[in-house]
């Protein structure tokens, strides 16, 4: 079995030193690459780590589409289903648990009817709610989907309400969760922090992560909506594009974009790697050893619904470098494992033997 990253095929000359963030390749899966990749997947298994955010209830409801309405000009649904997922920080919890890992959930909830279906979902899931804090002040988040079906077709969202509380935490709520943090921290092997901006990931949390991580030598990995430049020192930073272009200023339309905004994102933050999501155009990842790389989508895939992808994104990059594995097999892992959840309606969660099974898609049939 090869211990070589994935191959990489560049327009850059030879002699560019292998520091140049300036430079920009794209990296290929090739079979010789699948046993190291289908090994990584494996040492998934028994992976302990902590997730500190947000927690958010998903819920759906989804409709028959039968006829308009007589009161305005909307589709009226005959209600056929209900059911609740986990969202934000608890999603990329949900799929370590579904890859293998063992992940514990640090976060805040409410003393509501929300929050004893967050439990519910996490003990369904088997993640660890030890470290989740019950604010007596606080809503648990909740954001609500109303889906039309017709016919055969899958799912269409059709409106979101969202009860989102937006504000920091109150100060008993917020030390008792560093507390947590901190406890919790020494007995995992990585710690995940996802920022959904509903004021749980505030700088006193996001400093205590940083010199817990740095106290016990653990990785620390941040999903970042917004400003990334609040996360500093981190082992791997992941945001998304519009939130890359955001902060720098610019539109990135080129590969050569990408590699000088991620370039610079690497040096502000300190950190060792920078992945940009791109969407259907896959990744970029930087490093300070290899630069630049576009790491593009396995296969094209049909989008059904783009919620949580992310999370899964963010899940199977902590688990593949905590792992041991090389951040281009990572983030090929993780590439494969978005291509799935974006086909699927809602958030939703992916297994090593999907991702094993999408590294390789189907030869193109031969006509007989």
């Amino acid at each position: 079995m090869s211990d070589a990253p994935p191959r990489v095929t560049s327009d850059v000359p030879a002699d560019h030193a292998s520091d140049d963030l300036a430079r920009h390749v794209t990296a290929h899966i090739g079979p010789d690459d699948l046993p190291r990749l289908r090994a990584l997947l494996a040492r998934f298994a028994g992976v302990r780590v902590l997730v500190v955010g947000d927690v958010v209830l998903d819920e759906y409801l989804v409709g028959r589409a039968s006829r308009l309405s007589r009161e305005a000009p909307i589709p009226v649904l005959d209600l056929i289903e209900r059911f609740s997922r986990l969202g934000a920080a608890a999603n990329p919890a949900a799929n370590v648990a579904s890859l293998g890992g063992r992940p514990t959930l640090a976060g805040a909830i409410g003393s509501d009817a929300p929050a004893q279906a967050v439990l519910r979902e996490l003990l369904a899931a088997g993640i660890d709610a030890a470290n989740l804090v019950t604010s007596p002040t606080r809503a648990t988040a909740t954001k609500t989907r109303l889906l039309a079906v017709h016919a055969s077709a899958h799912g269409q969202q059709v409106a979101r309400i969202d009860h989102v509380p937006n504000g920091p935490l109150d100060e008993p709520t917020e030390s008792a969760l560093i507390a947590r943090i901190d406890a919790a921290t020494p007995n995992v092997d990585a710690v995940l922090v996802s920022d959904y901006k509903a004021g749980v990931v505030s700088p006193r949390v996001i400093a205590t992560v940083v010199a817990a991580a740095r106290n016990d030598r653990k990785p620390i990995f941040v999903d970042t909506q917004g400003d990334p430049q609040r996360f500093r020192d981190f082992t791997l930073v992941k945001l998304n594009q519009p939130d890359a272009e955001a902060v720098l200023g610019r539109p990135l339309l080129s590969d050569g974009d990408f590699a000088e905004a991620a370039g610079a994102l690497l040096a502000d933050l300190r950190a060792r790697s920078v992945v940009v999501t791109r969407g259907a155009d896959g990744m970029s990842v930087v490093t300070a050893d290899h630069g630049h790389v576009h790491v593009p989508p396995i296969a094209p895939t049909e989008v059904w619904d783009v919620t949580g992808a992310g999370d899964t994104v963010i899940a199977v990059l902590t688990l593949a470098l905590t792992a041991g594995g090389a951040v281009l097999d990572a983030a090929h892992l993780a590439n494969a494992a978005a291509g799935l959840v974006v086909r699927r309606i809602g958030v939703a969660t992916v297994t090593p033997a999907e991702i094993e099974t999408a590294l390789s898609p189907p030869s193109p049939r031969t006509a007989t």
